[in-house]
């Protein structure tokens, strides 16, 4: 008997001439997956809301093509992923977009709170909308969704990240449950600290930090695997899945005791 279980995807293995979207790659972990899909031979589309720096990268990397858009924008991404499915089959789509501002409930802040919404899920959806229809006529692809190992429970000063990242999980778990039968696999990035413009912010010490190019060797070696879920670094990422485990009588003791909350 095989000691291992079967992947739940298939396994991506060679990106040579495979077409790939990833939203919200103009910086963080999504233009270092672009940077390295690229230089494994796949044809790279990047798209965000910066154009000059999605520019710049076309620039580096002949054949990439660049689309600037805002994932918030129906009308922009629909437009977007026609043009993409109209020149042929789209392999993988990743939603990478992000927005993060610490919030506590001392000082909420609805609109804060709804920012992190619209950037970090509805963004989500919208990409979606714009690219299940074809992924589905098409017959294959893979879905790849960036959560964060905040969204497996409730954390100090993560009131607007944190959930919006647990609904990503969410969803991924879903749609792999709806989707493996039209022969569209799924998989959700559950990073730990990764060295980028949003965790600059923190004002913590951060366990574990790891660097973009790491993070995106994380990733493609995770869909090599087929894996449903990418989590890293292991060091961190398995103490938080085992600490998420536990009763919430005890969880909020260890996570009160550890962050001084």
């Amino acid at each position: 008997m095989n000691a291992f279980p079967a992947p739940l995807n298939p396994r991506l293995t060679s990106w040579k001439n495979r077409r790939v979207w990833l939203v919200g790659a103009s910086s963080g972990i999504g233009l270092a997956i672009a940077t390295a899909l690229h230089a494994q031979g796949a044809w790279v589309c990047v798209s965000g809301r910066r154009a000059a720096v999605l520019d710049e990268f076309v620039a580096a990397h002949p054949g990439a093509v660049a689309l600037a858009l805002d994932a918030r924008d129906v009308a922009q991404v629909r437009a977007a992923a026609r043009w993409l499915l109209d020149g042929g089959p789209l392999e993988l789509v990743v939603y990478c977009a992000g927005h993060f501002r610490e919030q506590g409930a001392a000082n909420f802040d609805l609109q804060e709170m709804l920012d992190h919404l619209d950037v970090n899920y509805v963004g989500a959806l919208n990409v979606l909308d714009a690219t299940l229809p074809g992924l589905r006529r098409q017959g294959r692809g893979h879905i790849s969704l960036m959560g964060s190992v905040a969204g497996y429970r409730g954390l100090p000063r993560s009131l607007a990240y944190g959930p919006t990242k647990a609904a990503l999980i969410h969803l991924a778990q879903a749609l792999y449950l709806e989707l493996r039968s039209f022969g569209i696999a799924v998989s959700i990035v559950n990073p730990g600290f990764v060295d980028t413009p949003l965790t600059a912010q923190n004002r913590f010490r951060m366990p574990a930090l790891i660097g973009t190019e790491e993070a995106a060797s994380e990733v493609i070696a995770g869909w090599a695997k087929g894996r449903f879920e990418i989590h890293f670094p292991r060091r961190f990422s398995w103490p938080m899945k085992m600490l998420s485990a536990l009763p919430f009588s005890l969880y909020q003791a260890i996570v009160r005791r550890g962050t001084a909350a």
